[in-house]
């Protein structure tokens, strides 16, 4: 069992750098004695092993041989003094990792797929875009393995595709597009509500009421924007028992409601008190026990939303380099 580190761990929360987590841990295995002489200690296995990138694994053994626990050989990578070379499963020759920093690589995909897909989709607006895999597992310094994940996640979602060469792309999202997503909406939004709503729960739409009346007192910023669009459109519609309708209505939620965070500077306080009306006449109406109400509002909301929308999409500059995360690179 791996003795206690005097160093703040758990790489899938990261509160310290992933490579001084995985130092501290292949220093104290090395200084008990724990590996077998010559294991074969690798960027490649010790990432996978710490599920990170490539980055933090190479810095934690290159400080690892600074301090002499670990030898360089002709192969690649370096080996625990002593002995031949000898490539092994780094879990059977004995590594523990403690239970404070073991996050299951599909905990950390889950951790960080939200703020990609949020952060890919608030982009589409402004052209095409290749996502560079390398880049996405370096930024988050996670393995390229579950970056692939993530991506392959954004492809099922439709927000991005792999071309023939396995490269991936994102967007346009182009006016004929936009409209295309808002007219699934409207067909569609308003028949998952008359589904859910038999399992509504009455006090969790209430708790949705007064926060949308409080917006009408104060400027909206995007994050609370997006927070009352996903009340409604997820949170609201969430128990519709077909999910294949559930689902299609949320490949388009997906990428609209992200554009909030793309028209930040083109909002239009008047566009603002409309939707905040609408929204609250829905809640009323089903908290009335009206849903043919709630879904014909539902409806008008969602028409009348596309030609605003549209105008600010139009409206849009260049997007600034520091809004985008370094790995996505726009095609020109």
């Amino acid at each position: 069992m791996t003795a206690p580190l005097n160093t703040p761990t758990a790489i899938g929360g990261r509160p310290e750098r992933a490579y001084a987590t995985i130092h501290a841990v292949l220093q104290d295995h090395l200084t008990r004695g724990v590996f077998p002489a010559g294991l074969v200690l690798g960027q490649a296995n010790v990432a996978r092993a710490f599920n990170v990138s490539r980055v933090p694994a190479g810095i934690a053994l290159a400080r690892l041989l600074d301090e002499g626990l670990v030898q360089t050989f002709e192969g690649r990578g370096y080996i625990v003094p002593g002995g031949e070379p000898l490539r092994k499963n780094l879990f059977e020759a004995g590594l523990d990792l403690p239970m404070e920093i073991t996050t299951p690589a599909v905990n950390r995909r889950e951790q960080i797929y939200p703020e990609v897909e949020h952060a890919v989709a608030a982009c589409l607006a402004y052209g095409r875009f290749m996502l560079n895999e390398t880049a996405l597992a370096n930024h988050y310094d996670v393995s390229r393995t579950i970056a692939h994940e993530v991506l392959a996640q954004l492809e099922r979602a439709g927000i991005i595709e792999q071309d023939s060469n396995n490269r991936w792309y994102a967007g346009p999202l182009t006016a004929a597009e936009f409209e295309h997503h808002y007219e699934i909406r409207w067909l569609l939004e308003p028949q998952a509500l008359r589904q859910a709503f038999p399992m509504l729960d009455l006090q969790d739409i209430a708790a949705r009421l007064v926060r949308i009346r409080a917006a009408r007192q104060q400027s909206i910023q995007p994050p609370e924007l997006e927070r009352l669009e996903a009340d409604l459109h997820i949170h609201t519609l969430a128990p519709c028992p077909n999910s294949i309708l559930l689902n299609t209505v949320r490949r388009s939620l997906r990428i609209l409601i992200a554009t909030h965070s793309t028209f930040a500077n083109y909002q239009n306080r008047d566009e603002l008190g409309k939707m905040v009306t609408e929204h609250t006449l829905i809640y009323e109406a089903l908290m009335a026990g009206d849903v043919d109400l709630a879904m014909s509002i539902l409806e008008v909301h969602l028409r009348r939303s596309v030609k605003p929308n549209l105008e600010m999409l139009q409206k849009l500059a260049p997007l600034p380099d520091f809004s985008r995360p370094p790995y996505l690179a726009q095609v020109k």
